[in-house]
């Protein structure tokens, strides 16, 4: 039996795609991101293409990159609550009026204060946190995992695989396996049987990381 509620949906994605034109290459993909230069690693990228007139996009991280994510959030727990935290930005403010008319002035602006030294000696404090645990890694098991959403105007597909999405064609291999995972005509267990990300992979890639970001830079 049809459930009702995801069959408006599908309808309103057809609907929407009808009316608002993706603008696709001329491999069917809507690429939303440039590529000025080849890193060694990649992180997270966006790719959409249709499937059965319907919108589908593909939100995709390597699991290097949920890694990290896990070491922000473990830096900001170790550090503590910020000072300040949760006040009102414009408390210790000065206002700034302006004129309007003869006798009324409103205010347009606040000049804020310098930060206290309190808060920059938190954030340093984060930041050597961080910097600690990027170099020493965490204790954490990342798998591929993929989850789906039924979005008014798309198909939504979160993708955590590890494949390197450095450019074009390597993006359209993203989308063949997401189209692939989709379609059941394959699976996470059968494209990357018993894959673990753990501090060994981290630890690994250091060089490649920091080679990433001279090159950045």
């Amino acid at each position: 039996m049809k459930n009702p509620h995801k069959e408006r949906l599908y309808h309103r994605m057809r609907q929407y795609h009808r009316h608002h034109q993706w603008p696709l290459g001329n491999d069917g993909l809507f690429i939303p991101h440039a590529y000025p230069m080849l890193l060694n690693l990649s992180w997270w990228d966006d790719v959409g293409f249709i499937l059965n007139g319907r919108r589908i996009m593909v939100w995709w991280m390597h699991p290097r990159m949920k890694y990290t994510g896990a070491i922000n959030d473990l830096a900001w727990q170790e550090a503590g609550e910020p000072p300040l935290h949760g006040a009102d930005l414009f408390e210790h403010s000065e206002k700034q009026w302006k004129k309007v008319g003869r006798s009324r002035k409103k205010v347009t602006s606040y000049l804020t204060r310098q930060t206290p030294d309190a808060q920059w000696a938190y954030y340093d404090k984060l930041s050597s946190i961080e910097m600690r645990m990027q170099s020493e890694g965490i204790d954490l098991v990342i798998r591929p995992s993929l989850s789906v959403e039924i979005l008014p105007w798309c198909r939504g597909v979160s993708l955590c695989v590890p494949i390197e999405v450095r450019d074009k064609k390597e993006l359209s291999e993203l989308a063949t396996l997401a189209k692939q995972l989709i379609k059941g005509e394959t699976t996470l267990t059968s494209e990357f049987p018993e894959y673990q990300y753990r501090r060994e992979d981290w630890l690994l890639e250091a060089d490649m990381r920091i080679r990433d970001r001279e090159a950045r830079e």
